[in-house]
């Protein structure tokens, strides 16, 4: 790919883009953490819908060109089908065979399990249909839109100005550091499975960030992150039902 210098303006819009996630989840999951649960879900809601309408707002509105993301196609769709089924059945074998049972650093006596039910509780989601509805709004919604802000936007526009590898990196540990802080006050920020989990994270953004590269594409990478999340809301529910 051709190298594009990007402009000051720009280089500040990728840097607020990167951070404003980070932020967000510092407010809405720390600074509001205690607060009524409407607060919190406004927080979150105001916060999400200006973190996704930032690449739009750039991308038409002031560099003056179509925004609108490649209609579907099924390259690297199989791929990243495969690669979300092995994670999906990594991580639930793991709950049940380790993390979720007594002693794991998610069973029943543990502090991560009770921050986590505060957490849904805080949120109002203590209701299982309202939890199913947020599980497949994530799994099938958020999973794209992380997407299209983290592969289309942030990587696509390093990727043009830095080699790929670079731009994936700086681009999958930006998408890193918001789960940093969810997991910081699930286990505690000293704790391995803090930045083991935000590792693997990183890993994951790095190997999207790939994929949309090689596919020119941003289905695979987002089917690939539905399934992932799907298997994290399936967690959850295990934690909720007491399993």
């Amino acid at each position: 790919m051709e190298r594009k210098s990007l402009s000051v303006f720009d280089w500040l819009v990728l840097v607020l883009t990167m951070a404003f996630p980070t932020l967000l989840t510092f407010v809405y999951f720390v600074l509001l953490n205690g607060s009524p649960g409407e607060a919190q879900k406004a927080a979150f809601g105001f916060g999400k819908v200006v973190q996704f309408m930032l690449p739009v707002v750039w991308v038409a509105l002031v560099c003056r060109k179509a925004w609108m993301l490649r209609p579907w196609n099924s390259r690297g769709v199989g791929e990243g089908v495969v690669f979300g089924l092995l994670v999906f059945t990594a991580m639930i074998a793991l709950y049940l065979a380790w993390l979720g049972k007594p002693g794991g650093p998610l069973g029943d006596e543990s502090f991560a399990r009770s921050a986590i039910l505060d957490r849904i509780s805080g949120f109002g989601l203590t209701d299982g249909r309202l939890y199913l509805l947020l599980g497949l709004f994530y799994s099938l919604i958020h999973s794209g839109l992380e997407e299209y802000y983290w592969r289309w936007f942030v990587f696509g526009r390093l990727s043009r100005a830095m080699p790929w590898k670079v731009a994936s990196t700086i681009a999958a540990l930006g998408f890193m550091a918001h789960h940093v802080i969810i997991l910081g006050t699930y286990f505690g920020y000293t704790s391995p499975y803090c930045w083991f989990g935000s590792l693997g994270v990183a890993v994951g953004g790095f190997y999207w960030n790939s994929l949309y590269r090689r596919s020119d594409s941003i289905w695979g990478p987002w089917i690939s992150h539905g399934i992932i999340d799907a298997a994290i809301f399936t967690i959850g529910f295990f934690i909720v039902t007491g399993n």
